[in-house]
């Protein structure tokens, strides 16, 4: 039978949440640095493919603008701006590896461009390249220690890994740097809850919530820890702040269908099981699809 314990059974990649750089104007980095054999029609072609990515991202149109900033790098390969913007187009659009090269290369136009080993450390991160994420992170903080989405995601990595004490660290530090980012708030969280230390998960937590009261994640759990703590009224209240905060996120179904077990209420938790379970197939999560019919058929034995 499968333990009732919720945090056990939550996969932590499904908990994980990535933090961005934010995009470059022309004027913020020395763009115009060109070799000699650059023509100074392709410099002035470079600078204008850049400006109409920007002005493609104010409108929405992450095609177009993906577009213009290769063709602004392409012009002028010395365009650290264009190559990492467009390594952000790209991860935008889900190519991983094309965004993680386009960074590299921001990097290497610019060795000292601190937000470009960053994201180049989040691309390798989310795509479980840890060893080089690691690298490329830690030296975006050697760049710039005060760059809070690289503490952050290096803070993702320990907690993949497991180690609670540097990931705890690295997301203070990330707090410290961006005090209202939900997103270290609630990692911080489920770091402290995997420690024992419930106090400090729940202060963590609660601080989450009040930063982003539609933070699914954080609201789960909340619950998870509630549940864990025997209080299943209370962490039903919470599965379903996370359930209407996003409608599609099956693991608030699934607790809330514990909670109900626990409650003694085998109707309501077969009601929400079996919407848990749909939303997994739905999902291509076969392996929690499969977990949610074994409760299923816990509320059928409940109800008799």
């Amino acid at each position: 039978m499968l333990s009732d314990r919720l945090f056990q059974t939550l996969p932590i990649r499904q908990a994980r949440s990535f933090l961005w750089g934010w995009l470059l104007p022309l004027v913020i980095l020395p763009v115009l640095a060109f070799s000699p054999k650059l023509l100074a029609q392709d410099v002035k072609g470079a600078e204008a493919a850049f400006n109409e990515g920007i002005q493609y991202i104010q409108q929405g149109k992450v095609n177009e603008a993906t577009a213009a900033f290769q063709r602004a790098s392409q012009l002028n390969p010395k365009m650290a701006a264009a190559h990492y913007n467009l390594g952000l187009t790209l991860r935008q659009q889900g190519q991983l590896q094309p965004a993680a090269t386009a960074f590299y290369q921001a990097t290497q136009v610019d060795p000292e461009f601190a937000l470009a080993y960053a994201n180049l450390g989040a691309a390798l991160l989310e795509g479980n390249n840890l060893p080089q994420a690691i690298a490329y992170l830690q030296r975006a903080i050697e760049l710039d220690p005060k760059l809070a989405l690289a503490h952050y995601n290096l803070g993702l990595v320990h907690e993949q890994q497991g180690r609670w004490d540097q990931a705890a660290a690295l997301f203070k530090r990330a707090i410290e740097l961006t005090p209202k980012s939900p997103e270290a708030h609630y990692h911080l969280g489920y770091v402290y809850q995997r420690q024992g230390k419930l106090r400090e998960a729940t202060a963590a937590l609660q601080e989450s919530i009040k930063l982003n009261p539609k933070y699914a994640e954080a609201h789960y759990s909340m619950g998870s820890l509630l549940f864990d703590q025997g209080n299943f009224e209370g962490a039903l209240a919470s599965f379903r702040r996370s359930a209407e905060a996003n409608s599609n996120y099956a693991n608030a179904y699934y607790g809330a269908g514990l909670a109900f077990l626990r409650l003694n209420r085998p109707a309501d938790a077969r009601q929400v099981l079996q919407y848990a379970k749909d939303l997994y197939i739905r999902q291509g999560n076969t392996a929690w699809a499969n977990r949610a019919e074994q409760q299923l058929q816990r509320t059928q034995s409940s109800s008799r």
